[in-house]
């Protein structure tokens, strides 16, 4: 009886999860991904890999019992490359530029370590900085909007530094801002928080608020939210936000999920356990907009993957509330991390992998779909 209960529950959070039955899986790269020959590869990549995954996902047993009574899930048939793998290249040439100046003056082994760090690492840490990511977010969001508006849902893949891509696209594009909750949370005065009460505007999101778009308030490199200063100016630009804010975000509801994979994440982004920094806010409403909007945020990693970090330890839906000190209302979204899939091959090539493991691959992201929704639920619900 327990497990039919759960077969029914899980069909129900999937209606959930998906508004639409038509969805299409858009791909984004990761470093070292800016010449010809890597860019080639890595489409090759996705191509044999989207079929594979594609088949996976719409013929496991527990999404197709729901939506065969509506006409079944429909994938497109072709996978969407996202590739901002070029954008890095100018920058990169520079660097190896001086490489080659290094190479004279350098002992072997000093040049050999430099030649890897610069190969594996650059695009990483380009793709980080502000000024380099803010461009990506917004090409791809044009992607996104253009899946909308012929009805489908959109499930992001970001492979390795392409997982930095897939999360400053949630926390910077899903409209899970309260602006009256925000400025009351960053204690702004009674006129104003009475103005904005006055004035309520639809959730919006971080990008709405910035300074290329509403400018209301902006994120340091600090992490700090530095809201305008100028109170008329402030008024003046919060009375357009709904308007900015359909420009801006994430169509509203048709991102149904990320699935990060040989994810670095962690590495480069520990900054989000400091409870000091303040963006932390912005990452714990974001979170709880996750969890109760239907939207998934799977991360699969092979284990031989030497960088492939775990994102999180595997929380339930009562674990994720306590921590983060909120009442989830209704949660039907999951965060889930399967970093212990066997790829069988050697470390050194697993990191690129994924393609040529594509079955193996495949049938652990719609494992950790399934597995992900009865380890948040299934102790909570029955």
């Amino acid at each position: 009886m327990r497990k039919i209960l759960f077969v029914l529950l899980g069909l129900l959070i999937f209606n959930t999860a998906f508004a639409s039955n038509n969805v299409s899986f858009i791909y984004i790269n990761g470093s070292n991904n800016n010449d010809e020959k890597m860019k080639n590869w890595y489409e090759e990549g996705v191509r044999k890999l989207h079929p594979v995954l594609r088949k996976k996902f719409t013929d496991d047993k527990e999404i197709k019992a729901y939506y065969s009574q509506n006409g079944g899930l429909n994938v497109k048939e072709e996978p969407i490359i996202f590739f901002w793998g070029d954008k890095s290249k100018n920058d990169l040439d520079f660097v190896k530029n001086r490489l080659d100046i290094s190479k004279a003056i350098s002992s072997t082994g000093a040049y050999i370590v430099r030649s890897l760090i610069t190969q594996y690492m650059h695009d990483a840490v380009w793709v980080q900085k502000p000024h380099n990511m803010v461009p990506i977010l917004e090409e791809l969001n044009t992607y996104v909007k253009k899946e909308a508006a012929e009805e489908r849902d959109v499930i992001l893949y970001g492979y390795s530094a392409g997982t930095f891509v897939t999360y400053e696209y949630l926390l910077n594009k899903l409209r899970y801002i309260n602006t009256h909750e925000m400025f009351k949370a960053f204690n702004m005065d009674e006129d104003f928080l009475s103005f904005v009460q006055d004035n309520p505007k639809k959730p919006t999101c971080i990008s709405a608020l910035s300074y290329n778009y509403a400018g209301i308030a902006s994120v340091s490199e600090t992490g700090e939210i530095i809201i305008n200063q100028d109170k008329e100016k402030l008024k003046e630009n919060y009375l357009k936000l709904d308007e900015i804010t359909e420009t801006a975000c994430a169509p509203d509801k048709h991102l149904r999920g990320i699935v990060n994979f040989a994810s670095p994440l962690v590495l480069f982004y520990s900054d989000i356990a400091d409870s000091d920094w303040q963006l932390n806010y912005c990452t714990k409403i974001m979170t709880k907009y996750i969890l109760e909007n239907g939207i998934f945020w799977i991360t699969v990693n092979f284990r031989e993957d030497p960088l492939g970090f775990p994102t999180s330890k595997n929380l339930t839906v009562s674990e994720f509330a306590d921590i983060l000190n909120v009442e989830l209302k209704n949660p039907s979204g999951v965060i889930y991390d399967d970093s212990s899939v066997w790829s069988r091959r050697l470390f050194a090539f697993a990191h690129t992998s994924y393609w040529s493991a594509r079955n193996v691959f495949a049938k652990a992201v719609v494992k950790s779909f399934v597995d992900g929704y009865k380890f948040l639920y299934e102790q909570n619900r029955l």
